[in-house]
């Protein structure tokens, strides 16, 4: 468990020094980048185990081996730096090696979420207006499906066999690995983008986040130093690898200390703790959700068996946080707050549950990071006399910020693949005229000893089951189902869940029908993103201003009795949306009404 305030110091204070070193080297090199990083681990670890799932494991020799079969498949093909390959995979090592062997040679790998399908899809492929789309067999029908809504110059191939008539692109790598020859290809440098990671954000379709080759070395390294990983520790993994968490912070801190990430398509809480035991994992990454699951799981010999050293991840509730610990006798957390186009990041090394992390005052220099009141009326901060945003007293909840600041990598904004929503992220003449910040939409508060705590998300995103949901993006789905008139989509609380469960408010005509809603979200959203609850109203409440009244929505949440109009519940047993009746209110207030 953790120890005492001053072992718990002395640990904190080993951790950063430990990222500080790992990361100081990273800006002499330009052109040593992850892939780079990942041939020299070749030569240092040979034929031991990098990446290993059920069906697949590759050594680190085999990863690099891999990784060069497809950067020549993609020399090949005339691809380069500035050219655009989409990945849409489940979790396997093959994911991995694909976009190390792409981003290799200058390459950008887009990482497309695996359970969008539909309009969803051809949106986030065509807005990084990629040369090849990459599906694994499981997904070429999905893209199969959309072929007409993506350009004609766009490629598709597959990775692995299955049923589909699509070019096997691990066989033309197979048959194309050798090594890279030097002047064969430009080399990408630290400043070159490597990936699009999408993000809701905080309005509208997803967006592309741009990450370069420095925020890899970046991420990679300092969690490795963080963890203090070495070539004995065991990473179980069972986050998206299209994530930044699951795709970048655990396989990249894990790979360059040596280690061995353990893949897994998706997490489950029934078989979690045999795997982790079997497996000899020392190291998870979670997010909060999980931990919740797990611990509401029913006891079972194994998770008193496990090797587990260290948790790391986000989201872990407080009120979560001890009992977990507790029960399954996990000897540290490291619990962070980031995101994957932020320009900061805090973490909290010394244990303390609930809190998001810190910056320690030898580091704030180079990661300035503010706190300012805000304004729920104008969704914007609120200024002063001067135009100045003004700071919250500790305790005070107020919008995140932090510092733009080009001139260290970490602290820089590399925004969107569209300029617009990049711009939308930025705050101007915060404190001083001329001054940049990044916007990062979520409301915190500091205490007295510079710990910072989460309070909530502004605008139109909120989380659920670990996933950004987009109230606009649901909204415009809704839309467009038959008898839907109006509609104003947010998140509101549920007991004993982390996050807020999705909830639409709907102004309803003649031909509306909840059965036929339920099927046309089922059709057009993934499961995360489909409103929990439904509540049917004759009109939406605007401000003066035209503006809707959303905040009134979400203060009365799910229940019957606040607010007009019938309520309805998504029961996963009956597949129906129903009413919301005592009975079901008081199962969900009990945890008992599974959602």
């Amino acid at each position: 468990m953790a120890a005492g305030g001053d072992e718990n110091k002395r640990m904190a204070l080993r951790a950063w020094v430990r990222a500080l070193e790992r990361t100081a080297p990273i800006e002499r090199q330009p052109e040593r980048t992850l892939p780079v990083v990942i041939a020299e681990l070749a030569a240092r670890h040979g034929d031991a185990a990098a990446l290993t799932s059920p069906g697949e494991t590759l050594s680190y020799r085999g990863l690099h081996e891999s990784a060069n079969g497809y950067a020549h498949w993609a020399l090949e093909r005339g691809l380069g730096t500035g050219d655009v390959v989409c990945l849409l995979m489940e979790n396997c090592p093959r994911y991995l090696a694909i976009w190390l062997g792409l981003t290799r040679i200058g390459v950008t790998a887009a990482l497309i979420n695996t359970n969008l399908g539909g309009e969803l899809l051809a949106h986030s492929i065509n807005t990084v207006a990629p040369r090849y789309v990459i599906s694994s067999a499981r997904f070429a029908a999905v893209v199969a499906a959309i072929g007409a809504l993506l350009p004609p110059e766009c490629e598709c191939w597959a990775a692995g066999p299955g049923e589909h008539s699509l070019p096997r692109v691990d066989l033309a790598a197979a048959h194309a690995a050798r090594p890279l020859e030097t002047g064969s290809f430009r080399a990408p440098t630290l400043a070159t983008r490597a990936l699009c990671i999408y993000t809701s954000g905080t309005t509208g379709l997803p967006k592309a986040a741009n990450v370069s080759h420095h925020r890899l070395m970046q991420w990679s390294h300092w969690f490795a130093g963080m963890m203090d990983v070495t070539s004995a520790d065991r990473m179980y993994d069972c986050l998206p690898l299209y994530h930044s968490v699951g795709g970048v912070v655990a396989t990249g801190a894990t790979l360059v200390g040596g280690g061995t990430v353990v893949l897994r398509e998706r997490f489950s809480a029934s078989s979690f703790w045999e795997d982790v035991s079997a497996e000899r994992c020392t190291l998870f990454q979670y997010i909060g959700e999980l931990c919740r699951y797990l611990l509401g799981s029913a006891p079972q010999a194994a998770e008193a068996r496990h090797a587990l050293r260290l948790a790391c991840g986000n989201g872990l509730r407080a009120e979560v946080w001890e009992p977990f610990q507790t029960r399954f006798r996990v000897p540290h957390i490291l619990e962070y707050y980031a995101a994957t186009e932020g320009n900061f990041s805090l973490y909290n090394c010394e244990g303390r549950p609930g809190a998001i992390g810190r910056i320690p005052p030898f580091l704030a220099h180079r990661q300035p990071v503010a706190l300012v009141q805000f304004d729920p009326e104008t969704a914007q901060p609120r200024r002063d006399a001067a135009g100045r945003c003004l700071r919250c007293a500790p305790g005070e909840a107020g919008e995140a910020l932090g510092q733009i600041l080009p001139e260290h990598g970490s602290s820089n904004f590399e925004g969107y693949t569209d300029a617009t929503a990049s711009q939308g992220k930025v705050l101007r003449d915060v404190f001083v005229e001329g001054d940049a910040w990044y916007r990062t939409g979520d409301l915190l508060r500091q205490d007295a000893q510079g710990f910072f705590f989460f309070v909530d998300r502004l605008g139109d995103t909120f989380r659920w089951k670990g996933e950004n949901v987009s109230t606009t993006e649901v909204a415009a789905v809704i839309g467009g189902c038959a008898g839907v008139e109006d509609v104003a989509v947010y998140g509101v609380r549920l007991p004993h869940s982390d996050g807020r469960a999705g909830m639409a408010a709907i102004v309803t005509g003649p031909r509306f029908e909840p059965a036929a809603l339920r099927k046309h979200l089922a059709a057009h959203l993934p499961a995360y993103a489909r409103p929990l609850f439904l509540r049917l109203l004759p009109a939406l409440e605007l401000t003066g201003t035209f503006k809707l009244r959303k905040q009134q929505l979400i203060e009365a949440g799910y229940d019957p009795e606040r607010g007009a109009g019938p309520v309805y519940v998504d029961d996963p047993a009956l597949q129906a949306y129903v009413p919301l009746d005592a009975q079901r209110c008081a199962q969900l207030e009990a945890g008992t009404l599974r959602v």
